[in-house]
């Protein structure tokens, strides 16, 4: 008779010190909860920044300049998880380039508030999009090292990371916003940069606590290979400068160039992935299953994303912010989606474990999430042409509700499904791509936003809820051969 014994717990299961959690997750939660302060907050801060008279402490820049500008930082981001995942990789470990992360963020914060103008503006905007890129790329991994393979915490533990960035999401424009509107814009860029030297500062006494595991190279790249990368990376920094200095890439162009990259990316890697030898029938049907639902993602982003981009200035052009008397900054409107996550996530979580199998699949939940996403555009349509301030501040709380609804819809379920169709020999890669249509969609909203005009909305909103109702509707008439490509994956 064959008998099996259960194997000790590690010394992480045991611990309980957080919440019932390791204490090491508080390392991370904090660093995690400071970076979404500092990233939220500096983000609409510098929409208004850019596009603010110099006579209001801003650079004056045309409306459409400004938006392209976010959204082309916004798109980057994205972008740079790619770069931050394969960094840590194939050089770090992913704790090593949390930490630098974090460092190269604070550095970028603190140029924004110290440099004036356009260099500070470059400098800051570089820093922290590359920051922010490895940051998000690696901190959800170091989360994942503290828990064995059978630790029943798991899923509550990241539960309360996500809860970390919501929090920081929910303070950040209320803190810059305040500082801006009574102190000025570097003071509100200062904030967010000791926001991340406290997240920093709390994460370089603790991170000693996090598991070697953490800061194990999966697989480390050669000696001579890192000189061809260096090469490489040095000769695309110089044909970047080069294009800068010839006027191929200008500040209102970058949205277009962005999404230029991320489509190259994109068609490389799925041309990559599909062409493999090391991929078998069923998953190369998969991945073809996953280019309906990435299509769906990127037209969700594209308007989900117009939350940095349109919705700022609609905030500080159209929305009526008097509450008995007191004005509210308009950068505050950002902080009323965190809220909404922070309480719809455990309902969405609870009605998808009551339902079990019989919850939608994921192409209906993509589809109806894009839908949703276009019926928040119409909603905007109402209170068209109503004059400036004239929107009611609790219609916009409606109408970033209806946005929340759809992200819960269509975001987590996202990453969950390009883990589920990603091939065994490509499993980084899929998610990756996953983030590439987060950027692209991202990207694109910069690009579309320069058509916003405040004094004649209708077409704008109309034109892109319709747009987006109608991919919806699309993918919900393929559903049937959608699964079919997804072999078995719901």
């Amino acid at each position: 008779m064959m008998t099996t014994t259960t194997p000790a717990p590690a010394e992480s299961d045991r611990d309980t010190r957080f919440f019932g959690q390791p204490w090491a997750l508080a390392h991370v939660f904090g660093v995690e909860m400071w970076e979404r302060f500092s990233f939220y907050g500096m983000q609409i801060v510098m929409v208004y920044y850019l596009y603010f008279s110099t006579s209001e402490g801003g650079l004056g820049m045309p409306e459409s300049t400004a938006v392209s500008i976010i959204g082309a930082y916004g798109g980057s981001v994205y972008l740079a998880t790619i770069l931050g995942a394969w960094v840590a990789d194939r050089l770090l470990g992913s704790e090593r380039v949390l930490f630098y992360s974090a460092i190269v963020i604070m550095c970028g914060h603190l140029g924004l508030a110290l440099i004036p103008g356009y260099a500070g503006v470059t400098i800051g905007l570089i820093l922290v999009a590359i920051g922010s890129g490895g940051l998000k790329a690696n901190a959800t991994s170091v989360v994942g090292t503290l828990y064995g393979a059978a630790d029943p915490r798991r899923d509550a533990g990241f539960s309360i990371f996500y809860l970390g960035i919501n929090i920081g999401a929910f303070f950040g424009p209320l803190v810059t916003g305040f500082l801006r509107t009574n102190l000025g814009f570097h003071w509100a860029f200062g904030a967010a940069a000791v926001g991340m030297a406290l997240g920093l500062i709390q994460y370089s006494f603790g991170r000693k606590q996090l598991p070697a595991e953490s800061r194990v190279v999966p697989n480390p790249l050669p000696v001579p290979g890192r000189w061809i990368f260096a090469g490489i990376g040095l000769v695309a920094v110089a044909i970047i400068v080069v294009l800068v200095l010839v006027g191929v890439i200008r500040a209102d162009n970058l949205s277009v160039v962005i999404i230029i990259t991320v489509v190259g990316a994109t068609i490389a890697y799925f041309a990559v992935i599909l062409s493999s030898r090391r991929i078998d029938s069923t998953e190369r049907s998969r991945v073809f299953g996953f280019i309906p639902l990435f299509i769906t993602s990127v037209a969700f982003w594209s308007l989900y994303q117009q939350q940095f981009t349109v919705v700022p200035i609609y905030a500080e052009q159209r929305l009526d912010l008097n509450i008995f008397g007191w004005e509210m900054p308009p950068d505050w409107v950002q902080s009323i989606n965190p809220v909404f996550i922070i309480i719809l996530s455990g309902v969405f979580a609870a009605i998808w474990t009551k339902l079990g199998a019989r919850q939608p699949s994921t192409p209906v939940k993509f589809g109806m999430g894009v839908i949703i996403m276009g019926i928040a555009f119409l909603l905007f349509l109402p209170f068209a042409g109503g004059g400036p301030h004239s929107t009611p501040l609790i219609a916009m709380v409606g109408i970033i509700f209806v946005f929340t609804v759809a992200e819960l819809l269509l975001s987590p379920v996202g990453l969950s499904v390009a883990t589920k169709l990603a091939p065994q020999a490509f499993h980084t890669q899929m998610v990756a791509l996953f983030f590439l249509s987060v950027s692209l969609g991202t990207a694109i909203s910069g690009w579309l936003a320069q058509f916003y005009d405040p004094d004649d909305e209708v077409p704008y909103f109309s034109i892109l809820g319709a747009i987006a109702i109608v991919v919806g509707i699309a993918l919900l008439a393929a559903v049937k051969p959608v699964l079919a490509l997804m072999k078995g994956v719901r």
